[in-house]
């Protein structure tokens, strides 16, 4: 999508910049093609508190937000609510919501970046429910973004998905480097040496920041 943007800006090409492309330009049309978009973004420092509950909540709550919420889903919320300690809804309650929420929408666009830092534990879950949406909602669309390794894993569970690796531009990272570089608050506290240093390893690593989009067109 917009793919002049990239050229014109020359922005270092990786997943987390592909990601956020993809969904602002779904969100600069969501107003004109009446398109409903969720996103998420899946952080190691936060593992921990990203269980699959809470990611498919978050993006319920995206998608709910879209219009009048329905009246089963509010009664879901309020009953939880009462439980001790206000024990949020279970998984098949979230699921059952999120159907309700999807079937009431004209197009839903999920959107999941970084995948690879999901636990281990949350991702065949995960997987197996954006399956059984994919496939009970073909209208629906799902984009992921993930390091290599996590590929066998999605094409598991979503045999049907469409890969595009990606690498990052060698030429495009070094001259961000050199840009932030110059940027610097505290130059004098850089030697020559060690700016050397930075662009090197930085380089030398990209093959470890290979990232891979995945699409997932209707269910087949």
């Amino acid at each position: 999508m917009r793919g002049g943007i990239l050229r014109k800006k020359r922005i270092p090409l990786t997943a987390r910049n592909t990601s956020s492309l993809v969904i602002d330009s779904l969100c600069d049309e969501a107003g004109e093609e009446n398109i409903a978009v969720a996103a998420f973004y899946c952080d190691f420092l936060s593992q921990q508190d990203q269980t699959i509950n809470n990611i498919v909540g978050a993006i319920l709550k995206q998608l709910v937000g879209r219009g009048v919420i329905a009246k089963d889903i509010w009664e879901a919320f309020q009953k939880a609510k009462k439980e001790v300690g206000g024990r949020g809804p279970r998984l098949a309650d979230l699921m059952g919501m999120l159907r309700t929420t999807i079937a009431s929408l004209p197009r839903v666009f999920i959107c999941i970046d970084a995948l690879n830092e999901c636990l281990p534990k949350c991702l065949p879950e995960l997987l197996g429910s954006l399956r059984d949406i994919v496939r009970e909602f073909p209208s629906t669309r799902i984009f992921l973004t993930g390091r290599p390794h996590v590929r066998e894993d999605i094409q598991r569970y979503l045999t049907w998905a469409v890969v595009i690796p990606i690498s990052p531009n060698t030429d495009d990272i070094r001259n961000y480097l050199e840009m932030r570089l110059d940027r610097d608050a505290e130059p004098e506290a850089m030697s020559n040496d060690l700016r050397v240093d930075i662009m090197r390893v930085i380089l030398e690593k990209i093959s470890d920041m290979c990232v891979g989009p995945f699409s997932i067109p209707p269910y087949q």
